[in-house]
């Protein structure tokens, strides 16, 4: 009777040693998956951090090759000023190209960057999806709507992709190159602008219901690029 009672002690004890260990092992097996996705996670925004300053690396360096040294530090004021206006929101890599390529289609950088604020409600998000409409849904930073984006991509010599509109430098180029061309239509921020907002066709609704091309849009977009400074080309 003793032996049995040493033996039921012992697999008791057996027992509490084996449920000891396997909380044991279950407690750092998700402790251990804990540290590993937030290891993931740094190891992903060290990648990000990486190749945003890989970008600047060489943004700086095509200036300096292709403009000159003194054309850096303008725009880099100009692209500090974005980012400090949005309150980080606009990055500094978004904003060095925005001005780099708005000189290249002559743009006030400022008047790609307020479209932008208001296309996103001031949240510069790229992968925003705006409200149902009847004509469907717009995407990106620019708001481009599927049957408009390809062919002013056509129109740039850029592929097309549906979700290149969530990429925010090539939501960035598609807004410039249709600006440019609105503005090379209409000769005009007025009507370029308006255009934009509300489609060439809304754009002539606009006119013969109000008499001008003068919307709040287009308005508040060339009242806000003028706040910041005189036409912003570092030449």
């Amino acid at each position: 009777m003793e032996r049995i009672k040493s033996y039921s002690q012992l697999l008791l004890l057996f027992l509490f040693i084996t449920i000891s260990f396997m909380l044991m092992l279950h407690f750092y097996g998700e402790k251990t998956e804990t540290l590993q996705e937030k290891n993931k996670q740094l190891r992903k925004k060290n990648e990000e951090l990486e190749s945003e300053n890989d970008y600047m690396s060489n943004m700086e360096t095509s200036f300096k090759e292709k403009n000159g040294y003194h054309i850096w530090p303008a725009r880099d004021k100009i692209a500090e000023k974005m980012v400090q206006e949005s309150e980080g929101r606009f990055k500094k890599t978004w904003a060095l190209y925005l001005v780099r390529e708005a000189k290249r289609y002559e743009i006030d950088p400022y008047i790609a960057y307020e479209l932008l604020k208001v296309e996103t409600g001031g949240k510069f998000d790229p992968k925003l999806v705006g409200p149902e409409t009847k004509y469907g849904r717009a995407y990106g930073m620019s708001q481009f709507m599927k049957n408009t984006a390809p062919w002013i991509a056509d129109m740039g010599g850029l592929p097309y992709e549906e979700e290149l509109l969530f990429d925010p430098y090539y939501s960035m180029q598609l807004s410039l190159i249709y600006l440019d061309y609105l503005h090379n239509e209409y000769g005009n921020w007025n009507e370029a602008l308006t255009a934009y907002h509300r489609g060439m066709g809304g754009l002539e609704t606009y006119k013969k219901e109000n008499g001008h091309a003068k919307s709040w849009y287009a308005e508040e977009i060339q009242e806000k690029a003028k706040s910041h400074g005189a036409l912003a080309f570092a030449e």
